[in-house]
């Protein structure tokens, strides 16, 4: 199972998505467009790879990087939908609470 939060986490593995939704890259051009060294990138990689987020293949000398577009979508959702139960539980209990503070309860 995909651990969206740890793939996210990070500024730069979130730049990577970003720039993977819009295009494949080689490994060369992914560090064209960071200030880390190649090393590092290959690290926030192979995460992306290990949580299925992205895909690699080869394609002769070089390693191409696609966003799994579906994977990335499901997670996404579950994210979603995880934030929006916390955020409703937090509303509801606001709610209750001034609620309380209109009917004269005191806190």
């Amino acid at each position: 199972m995909t651990d969206i939060y740890r793939a996210i986490a990070d500024p730069t593995r979130r730049k990577i998505l970003t720039l993977l939704s819009r295009n494949e890259y080689t490994q060369s051009e992914l560090v064209e467009r960071f200030t880390i060294s190649q090393p590092a990138l290959k690290k926030h990689l192979a995460i992306l790879v290990e949580e299925d987020l992205i895909a690699e293949r080869k394609e002769g000398r070089y390693r191409v990087y696609r966003l799994k577009r579906d994977n990335f979508k499901d997670q996404y959702e579950k994210l979603q939908q995880e934030i929006g139960g916390v955020l409703d539980s937090k509303l509801l209990k606001l709610k209750t609470y001034l609620e309380g503070e209109i009917d004269g309860e005191s806190h």
